[in-house]
């Protein structure tokens, strides 16, 4: 009985090595490929005072928005990354490192700022623009026409301009 358990055994493994090989996920061919997957980000410095831009909002309920300049970045998938500071009337400030995925009107958050000026990873996944913030930068900064601005550069001119 054990011999054959051992034959069963033996026949088995030698089928699961005959099997074909499986198809990569999209995280491994990213992953193969040296590219990092969004989770994974590291996000850039944390943002300094004289780097921000401050954008408008109407009804913007005692809060003032900026982007850092220095962090707007274009990726080749049409991604707008760049990271927000929201500060409230009574100096309250929320930070975080989000991108716009223009083609799709979503946005995403990948990490919150710490008041230590450390990152914590978020995770979050892409959702439906629906925050006036995000609507904003998609609209009049970031995805004019629904398609990505040209450049970093072209992003931080619109904001300087404030807006198209």
């Amino acid at each position: 009985m054990r011999r054959s358990s051992l034959v069963l055994a033996a026949g088995l493994a030698a089928l699961a090595c005959s099997s074909p090989p499986k198809s990569e996920s999209d995280w491994e061919k990213r992953t193969l490929q040296g590219q990092p997957a969004e989770e994974e980000l590291a996000p850039p410095a944390y943002p300094q005072t004289a780097n921000l831009l401050e954008f408008r909002l109407p009804d913007a309920e005692g809060f003032r928005y900026f982007i850092d300049r220095t962090t707007v970045s274009l990726e080749k998938d049409g991604v707008v990354r760049y990271v927000l500071v929201a500060r409230s009337s009574e100096g309250a400030q929320n930070v975080t490192y989000e991108a716009l995925r223009c083609q799709r009107a979503e946005s995403r958050v990948f990490a919150v700022g710490q008041p230590d000026g450390t990152w914590m990873s978020a995770r979050s996944a892409w959702r439906p623009i629906s925050a006036p913030r995000h609507l904003a930068l998609y609209r009049d900064y970031f995805c004019p026409g629904s398609q990505p601005v040209r450049s970093a550069a072209d992003a931080v001119r619109a904001l300087e301009r404030g807006g198209r």
